[in-house]
């Protein structure tokens, strides 16, 4: 896609941005580099390239979900400042 294919003011109406010409001309030239670019890389063969999420293996860092003793019910509900029938009393905040 060359430069003047690019709509510059449709597409920084989609992201809410109110450019000056000198900015439309300058962030088009720089648009149109950018999809330059893209055209070079699909040019390149990745037919043999794993398709990856990330670049690294990823490995989840968590403990082993254990059942251990939980705090006693009168001690949670200690420092609260209402409660009724053994559950916090909080403020409605949906209607």
């Amino acid at each position: 896609m060359s430069v003047p294919d690019l709509n510059v003011k449709y597409i920084a109406h989609l992201a809410r941005l109110a450019l000056t010409p000198e900015e439309e001309q300058k962030f088009g030239e720089q648009l149109g580099h950018i999809l330059e670019h893209i055209e070079k890389l699909k040019q390149l063969d990745v037919s043999n390239v794993e398709p990856t999420a990330h670049a690294v293996p990823l490995v989840n860092v968590t403990r082993v979900d254990e059942v251990t003793p939980s705090l006693p019910h009168e001690d949670a509900l200690r420092n609260a400042p209402v409660k009724r029938a053994g559950l916090f009393i909080v403020p409605k905040i949906v209607e």
